[in-house]
């Protein structure tokens, strides 16, 4: 019997422009992650060595331009060269319509690996959606770009990660005028659901999931708004008789405090920014974002391009590195 390899990540050097080549590289630099699993590095030549410039650090690859000549040995990472962009690099520190095509072929490059089976999970470092729709993406965000190019139609979800808490999102990427009408039951159910299956695969055996209420207090029994009463608590009372063990709906300015405190394993806010805010202020270094939904496991740091420390060499490499364990975890159970 052939034994089984290890699973091998593909990993993004991110926005070319911003603080994800230096953060690739100094996750790279740890000899532990490439003994951990097979990995390939998607990204061109030119971009690497713009890393490897501002942190001050060689990493000896095995590259190749075609899958065909990708060679992986232990302990040493491969890399699938990407075209170079046209014109060069683009100015590091600004968001440009380069940047974004050149993280946007990486991108796409890596989905279609994971779809054909040769890799078994994606892990980015941060990337610019502004420069992504720069450069053509017509999808909310990268989520839904690569959800497309998977062919998923079931309902997907950035998961937020910060040191042990996670939290899922009814709306994500939308203007903020849009989201009482986008807080329906299905869209609360499939948040909690999708939540709920992806703790269980990260070995939490049987989650307890907070849902947060949208209106201040929770709508204060109907008094700042009915979407508590009328969608968000029947869907939990549901979501309890079918085996679920989950709350709510709970206060938005305190269900963190709660959370923090080790009463929940997990937090479902209805917009972006309800949990985007409390977690990244509980650890916004260490925080991890995982896309729920797509068929291999996907994860980048919660932290963004950085435009303004870009190329200074002080990007911190935490969360990234949180990114990948967790992202190696998933993949060695599938």
């Amino acid at each position: 019997m052939t034994a089984r390899r290890q699973p091998r990540l593909a990993l993004l050097l991110g926005d070319p422009a911003g603080v994800g080549p230096e953060m690739g590289v100094r996750l790279l630099a740890r000899a532990e992650n490439a003994q951990a699993c097979e990995v390939l590095l998607v990204a061109p030549p030119s971009v690497l060595a713009s890393g490897e410039s501002i942190v001050g650090t060689k990493i000896p690859v095995h590259a190749a331009a075609t899958r065909e000549d990708l060679r992986f040995e232990a302990g040493r990472v491969t890399q699938l060269a990407l075209r170079e962009p046209e014109g060069g690099l683009p100015p590091i520190g600004q968001c440009s319509e380069a940047a974004g095509e050149v993280a946007l072929e990486a991108l796409a490059t890596a989905t279609a690996l994971a779809r054909e089976g040769f890799v078994d999970g994606i892990v980015f470092a941060p990337l610019n959606k502004h420069a992504l729709r720069l450069a053509g993406m017509q999808e909310e965000d990268e989520l839904r770009f690569m959800q497309g190019l998977f062919g998923v139609r079931n309902f997907t979800c950035e998961f937020n990660i910060t040191d042990g808490l996670w939290t899922s999102r009814v709306t994500s990427h939308v203007p903020l005028r849009e989201v009482a009408d986008l807080i329906t039951a299905q869209a609360v159910a499939d948040a909690v659901h999708i939540l709920d299956a992806a703790l269980k695969r990260a070995s939490v055996a049987r989650p307890r999931i907070a849902v947060s209420g949208l209106n201040p207090h929770a709508g204060d029994g109907g008094s700042i708004g009915r979407e508590e009463l009328e969608v968000i608590a029947p869907t939990v009372e549901r979501l309890k008789r079918d085996g679920l063990e989950a709350s709510g709906p709970w206060s938005p300015d305190t269900v963190f405090i709660a959370a923090r405190r080790g009463d929940f394993d997990a937090v479902v806010s209805m917009y972006h920014d309800q949990g985007q805010i409390a977690m990244k202020l509980m650890g916004f270094e260490r925080g991890v974002t995982l896309h729920g939904g797509l068929p291999v496991p996907v994860a980048t740091s919660a932290s963004g391009s950085a435009f303004d420390i870009a190329g200074k060499g002080v990007a911190r490499v935490d969360g990234l590195q949180h990114a990948f364990d967790l992202c190696l975890q998933m993949a060695g159970q599938r």
